[in-house]
């Protein structure tokens, strides 16, 4: 009998290590770190800044609005459903972190798709 090599493991999220800086897998799910800039003409992802992801927002930072479409807009990105979607921290700063909860495969290349040119 001839011994075969074993395939290497697929790479896998592990809790805690970042994919892209602005990605961090959890137990459950992902970390987004964002960098909202409210108030812009129109919702859109820009890119990395830092080591978070900057995205301009619509609506005005009053009330929470901004926040609110954040979640909307990143569930709508995603294809998520929006109970999916939890603002961690941040509520009342331009710097945030948004829950993402689920650890579908799908929902990790969904997320990295967010701003392809840094995915690859």
């Amino acid at each position: 009998m001839v011994n075969q090599p074993e395939q290497p493991a697929e790479p896998r999220s592990q809790p805690g290590k970042a994919i892209l800086e602005w990605l961090l897998p959890t137990r459950t799910g992902y970390f987004l770190r964002i960098h909202v800039v409210p108030g812009a003409a129109s919702n859109q992802i820009m890119g990395p800044h830092g080591d978070r992801l900057k995205i301009r927002i619509a609506a005005a930072p009053e009330k929470g609005a901004a926040n609110k479409e954040l979640l909307n807009y990143l569930a709508k990105c995603l294809g998520l459903p929006k109970n999916r979607l939890h603002l961690k921290s941040g509520a009342q700063d331009r710097v945030k972190v948004v829950e993402v909860v689920g650890l579908a495969p799908e929902v990790q290349e969904r997320l990295q798709a967010l701003w392809p040119s840094v995915s690859s």
